[in-house]
Protein backbone atom coordinates (compact mmCIF):
# COMPACT_ATOMS: atom_id res chain seq x y z
CA UNK A 1 0.00 0.00 0.00
CA UNK A 2 1.28 3.36 -0.72
CA UNK A 3 2.09 6.19 1.93
CA UNK A 4 -0.04 8.45 0.61
CA UNK A 5 -3.54 7.07 -0.85
CA UNK A 6 -5.62 8.70 -3.16
CA UNK A 7 -8.20 10.56 -1.11
CA UNK A 8 -11.46 11.27 -2.85
CA UNK A 9 -14.42 13.06 -1.06
CA UNK A 10 -17.31 11.24 -2.17
CA UNK A 11 -15.96 7.87 -1.06
CA UNK A 12 -13.76 9.18 2.40
CA UNK A 13 -14.46 10.56 5.46
CA UNK A 14 -10.88 11.83 7.17
CA UNK A 15 -10.64 13.02 11.25
CA UNK A 16 -7.97 14.46 12.23
CA UNK A 17 -6.74 15.83 16.06
CA UNK A 18 -3.74 16.85 17.80
CA UNK A 19 -2.34 14.82 20.24
CA UNK A 20 -0.59 16.55 22.97
CA UNK A 21 1.79 13.76 23.03
CA UNK A 22 4.35 11.81 21.43
CA UNK A 23 3.96 9.76 18.50
CA UNK A 24 5.40 5.89 20.53
CA UNK A 25 2.41 7.11 23.19
CA UNK A 26 -0.57 7.39 20.76
CA UNK A 27 0.50 4.11 18.84
CA UNK A 28 0.23 2.58 22.14
CA UNK A 29 -3.44 3.81 22.90
CA UNK A 30 -4.24 2.57 19.08
CA UNK A 31 -2.65 -0.68 19.64
CA UNK A 32 -2.78 -2.36 22.80
CA UNK A 33 -6.56 -3.56 24.34
CA UNK A 34 -5.81 -1.76 27.68
CA UNK A 35 -5.71 1.48 26.02
CA UNK A 36 -8.33 0.67 22.94
CA UNK A 37 -11.06 -0.03 26.04
CA UNK A 38 -10.75 3.55 27.62
CA UNK A 39 -11.46 5.44 24.95
CA UNK A 40 -12.83 3.56 21.82
CA UNK A 41 -17.09 3.46 22.01
CA UNK A 42 -18.77 6.61 23.19
CA UNK A 43 -19.26 6.34 26.92
CA UNK A 44 -22.54 7.50 26.38
CA UNK A 45 -23.41 4.77 23.63
CA UNK A 46 -21.93 2.30 25.32
CA UNK A 47 -18.31 0.12 26.47
CA UNK A 48 -15.89 -2.17 24.69
CA UNK A 49 -16.17 -5.91 25.99
CA UNK A 50 -13.88 -7.67 24.56
CA UNK A 51 -10.76 -6.33 22.31
CA UNK A 52 -7.80 -8.66 20.54
CA UNK A 53 -5.25 -6.58 19.09
CA UNK A 54 -2.25 -8.16 16.73
CA UNK A 55 -0.46 -5.18 14.85
CA UNK A 56 1.25 -6.69 12.34
CA UNK A 57 0.18 -7.97 8.09
CA UNK A 58 -2.24 -10.09 8.51
CA UNK A 59 -3.20 -10.07 12.81
CA UNK A 60 -6.12 -9.37 14.07
CA UNK A 61 -8.15 -5.94 14.33
CA UNK A 62 -10.85 -7.15 17.05
CA UNK A 63 -13.32 -4.87 19.21
CA UNK A 64 -16.52 -5.84 20.30
CA UNK A 65 -19.04 -3.34 21.62
CA UNK A 66 -22.20 -3.63 24.23
CA UNK A 67 -24.43 -0.80 23.00
CA UNK A 68 -26.84 0.80 25.66
CA UNK A 69 -29.61 -1.77 25.38
CA UNK A 70 -27.01 -4.32 26.30
CA UNK A 71 -26.66 -5.97 22.69
CA UNK A 72 -23.29 -7.18 21.84
CA UNK A 73 -21.79 -6.35 18.38
CA UNK A 74 -18.64 -7.89 17.15
CA UNK A 75 -16.52 -6.12 14.94
CA UNK A 76 -13.45 -8.13 13.43
CA UNK A 77 -11.09 -7.19 11.26
CA UNK A 78 -7.51 -7.86 9.85
CA UNK A 79 -4.43 -5.58 9.40
CA UNK A 80 -2.99 -5.03 6.19
CA UNK A 81 0.18 -2.48 7.36
CA UNK A 82 1.60 -1.91 10.82
CA UNK A 83 4.53 0.65 11.02
CA UNK A 84 5.26 1.36 14.25
CA UNK A 85 4.49 4.90 15.47
CA UNK A 86 3.40 6.04 11.80
CA UNK A 87 1.00 3.99 10.54
CA UNK A 88 -1.95 1.23 11.40
CA UNK A 89 -4.48 -0.11 8.17
CA UNK A 90 -6.87 -2.03 8.90
CA UNK A 91 -10.00 -3.74 7.42
CA UNK A 92 -13.35 -5.10 7.83
CA UNK A 93 -13.14 -6.76 4.60
CA UNK A 94 -11.51 -9.88 5.63
CA UNK A 95 -10.98 -11.80 8.58
CA UNK A 96 -7.08 -12.55 10.47
CA UNK A 97 -4.89 -13.76 8.06
CA UNK A 98 -6.25 -12.56 5.12
CA UNK A 99 -9.76 -14.56 5.05
CA UNK A 100 -12.44 -13.21 3.31
CA UNK A 101 -15.27 -11.86 5.50
CA UNK A 102 -18.79 -12.44 5.62
CA UNK A 103 -20.50 -9.18 7.18
CA UNK A 104 -24.19 -7.56 7.48
CA UNK A 105 -22.36 -3.80 8.18
CA UNK A 106 -20.76 -1.49 5.84
CA UNK A 107 -17.20 -2.55 5.55
CA UNK A 108 -14.54 0.37 5.48
CA UNK A 109 -10.55 0.28 5.62
CA UNK A 110 -9.45 2.69 7.85
CA UNK A 111 -5.90 4.22 7.87
CA UNK A 112 -4.54 5.70 10.58
CA UNK A 113 -1.20 8.32 10.73
CA UNK A 114 0.58 9.52 13.20
CA UNK A 115 3.25 12.43 12.46
CA UNK A 116 5.39 14.07 14.60
CA UNK A 117 3.92 18.04 14.98
CA UNK A 118 5.32 20.44 17.31
CA UNK A 119 4.89 19.27 21.29
CA UNK A 120 3.00 16.15 19.97
CA UNK A 121 1.06 14.11 17.22
CA UNK A 122 -0.76 14.92 14.31
CA UNK A 123 -3.03 11.96 14.46
CA UNK A 124 -5.46 11.46 11.23
CA UNK A 125 -8.11 8.45 10.63
CA UNK A 126 -9.01 8.30 7.21
CA UNK A 127 -12.17 5.43 6.45
CA UNK A 128 -12.55 4.17 2.71
CA UNK A 129 -15.60 3.30 1.10
CA UNK A 130 -16.82 1.02 -1.18
CA UNK A 131 -19.61 3.53 -2.55
CA UNK A 132 -21.70 6.93 -1.93
CA UNK A 133 -24.29 4.63 -0.77
CA UNK A 134 -22.45 3.54 2.01
CA UNK A 135 -20.95 6.88 3.16
CA UNK A 136 -24.00 8.20 3.27
CA UNK A 137 -25.22 5.10 5.19
CA UNK A 138 -22.35 6.05 7.94
CA UNK A 139 -23.19 9.31 7.78
CA UNK A 140 -27.18 8.55 9.01
CA UNK A 141 -26.12 5.90 10.98
CA UNK A 142 -24.32 8.12 13.49
CA UNK A 143 -21.04 6.21 12.92
CA UNK A 144 -19.46 9.25 12.23
CA UNK A 145 -20.76 11.15 15.13
CA UNK A 146 -19.24 8.52 17.24
CA UNK A 147 -16.02 8.27 15.80
CA UNK A 148 -15.57 11.82 16.52
CA UNK A 149 -16.58 11.60 20.39
CA UNK A 150 -14.17 8.70 20.15
CA UNK A 151 -11.24 10.22 18.93
CA UNK A 152 -12.14 13.54 21.14
CA UNK A 153 -11.99 10.58 23.99
CA UNK A 154 -8.34 9.07 22.61
CA UNK A 155 -7.25 12.86 22.91
CA UNK A 156 -8.43 12.88 26.24
CA UNK A 157 -7.07 8.98 27.30
CA UNK A 158 -4.00 9.75 25.70
CA UNK A 159 -3.45 12.86 27.93
CA UNK A 160 -4.40 10.99 30.87
CA UNK A 161 -1.29 8.70 30.67
CA UNK A 162 1.26 10.39 29.38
Amino acid sequence: MSKKPTFDPRLDIVFERFVDAPPQLVWEALTKPEHIKEWYMPKAWGRVSRCEMDPRPGGVFGIDIVVGDGQEVPNLGCILEAVPRERLVWTSMLFPGYRPAVFDDIPITAIMTLEPAGTGTRYVFTALHRNEADVAANQESGWKEGTDIALDQLVAHVASIR
